[in-house]
């Protein structure tokens, strides 16, 4: 057990194990707390079980979205972490794959579980084929991926921290696990109203041709 107490902004912390019961702890605070209110006592119990359980996700389990004609299933997201990190399963249909866009404050990664896409950057493109794993580091580089051919690409994404995940919670539509939707018409104010939102989520959506 440890005993943290406070007095008028000093902090007295006794990391030491104490060799007195429990009852006789919670006494001590108790009398403290009633004598004296500037006193703020906190108890932590080592022996108590306080660590988080497994966060399990069955093979049709998480919100499956259709996002730009592809299919994303939500694993985890940052209300289950704290906002630590969110973990997307991607499917990514023949020519699909997002446009080009950036995001500063959040690293992407991708692992390539089967297929293959092209990613394409301010600093050149990649062809990530099945087991690649690809980083997108913080700092705002311009991306995209596009899968150019006639095979299903299947890609296992994390950002850290999270936040993806509500941009395309927020734009959208809830299918059934597996199921694809045509990408829907990007004309002028679809485009605009995409870049309005993106940006409120951290992110920043270029032109289609702008990585050439």
């Amino acid at each position: 057990m440890l005993l943290v107490a406070s007095l008028r902004g000093n902090f007295f912390v006794l990391q030491r194990p104490l060799c007195l019961s429990r009852l006789f702890i919670y006494l001590i605070g108790l009398f403290y707390s009633i004598q004296r209110p500037e006193f703020c006592f906190c108890i932590q119990n080592k022996m108590q079980d306080t660590k988080p359980a497994p966060f399990t996700v069955g093979p049709q389990e998480g919100q499956s979205l259709s996002v730009v004609g592809d299919t994303y299933r939500i694993l985890i997201s940052g209300k289950e972490t704290n906002g630590a990190f969110a973990t997307i399963d991607m499917l990514i249909p023949p020519k699909g794959g997002p446009g080009p866009h950036a995001h500063a404050n959040f690293q992407e990664t991708f692992y390539v579980i089967d297929g293959e896409v092209e990613v394409k950057s301010e600093a050149g493109s990649y062809t990530a084929k099945k087991g690649s794993y690809v980083v997108i580091p913080k700092g705002g580089i311009i991306h995209d991926f596009k899968n150019n051919t006639d095979k299903m690409a299947h890609l296992l994404c994390v950002v850290v921290p999270s936040g993806l995940e509500e941009l395309f919670i927020e734009i959208g539509k809830q299918v059934s696990p597996g199921t694809f939707l045509p990408p829907p018409p990007m004309n002028p104010e679809a485009v605009k109203k995409l870049q309005a939102i993106a940006e409120k989520h951290g992110q920043k959506v270029y032109p289609p041709d702008y990585l050439g």
